[in-house]
């Protein structure tokens, strides 16, 4: 993303612009994986699989939402329909991020983003400069984002504390016969969690953390739909 065109939102310079809200691969939907956030993980369990990637250059952890097998793969991606129930926030946020204006938080767009327009899309702006129905969605999104993240941390930490992060592999083989390898995500120490003391789960559960543990183990079950879904591409 090139930094020129990151710009705070406001409903003079940019009160023509309207935003292309339906799925495509033109849009930045062609894509592997999504950020996912605390908030969102009941919503997200039930459609995919939720595992950990790590930042190459800071080591951090993050939970993310599988879409697909191999980069740039989304199975759930056809023409201009997402073939599911959930779009994680982070994916559904498109031009916008939340960014510092004179010390206060604020949103922020780019307007070289593809979802950009200015002769189609839904509006930012109302005619006299209110905000429209979309800014508000885009409003509270970033809002539970923002707040997400920092609920990602703490749980990451949480997580590391008490070592229940684990690297895994996953080997695919297609009805056709060809075969993939899903490397380099991590997953939840089912062992060391059940190796647990009473204080150690107190502790998990006191700080919200158990509950999201559960539900990332829940979604592996997920990885039986994407196959599924791989093997419908790999016949069409």
């Amino acid at each position: 993303m090139n930094n020129a065109t990151i710009q705070a939102l406001n409903n003079v310079d940019h009160k023509d612009l309207k935003v292309i809200t339906h799925p495509g691969a033109a849009y930045g939907d062609a894509v592997m994986l999504s950020l996912v956030v605390l908030p969102e993980f009941r919503h997200a369990q039930s459609v995919y699989p939720l595992v950990f990637h790590k930042n190459p250059q800071t080591g951090e952890f993050y939970p993310v939402a599988l879409f697909g097998f191999s980069d740039r793969e989304n199975l759930f991606l056809h023409g201009d329909q997402w073939a599911a129930g959930y779009v994680p926030l982070y994916q559904q946020r498109g031009p916008f991020l939340i960014g510092q204006n004179n010390g206060q938080q604020t949103v922020h767009i780019n307007v070289d983003h593809p979802r950009i327009s200015k002769d189609e899309g839904e509006p930012l702006f109302l005619e006299l400069g209110g905000h429209a129905p979309l800014l508000e969605k885009v409003i509270n999104l970033l809002d539970t984002l923002h707040h997400g993240i920092s609920m990602n941390k703490a749980f990451i930490e949480a997580l590391l504390k008490h070592e229940l992060i684990e690297s895994f592999s996953l080997d695919v083989s297609l009805n056709n016969g060809q075969k993939h390898q899903l490397l380099g995500f991590y997953t939840i120490n089912e062992d060391k969690l059940n190796g647990l003391d009473g204080a150690a789960l107190g502790e998990l559960s006191a700080a919200g953390h158990l509950e999201p543990i559960y539900m990332m183990l829940a979604s592996q079950a997920q990885f039986s739909n994407l196959l599924a879904m791989k093997n419908r591409q790999a016949q069409a």
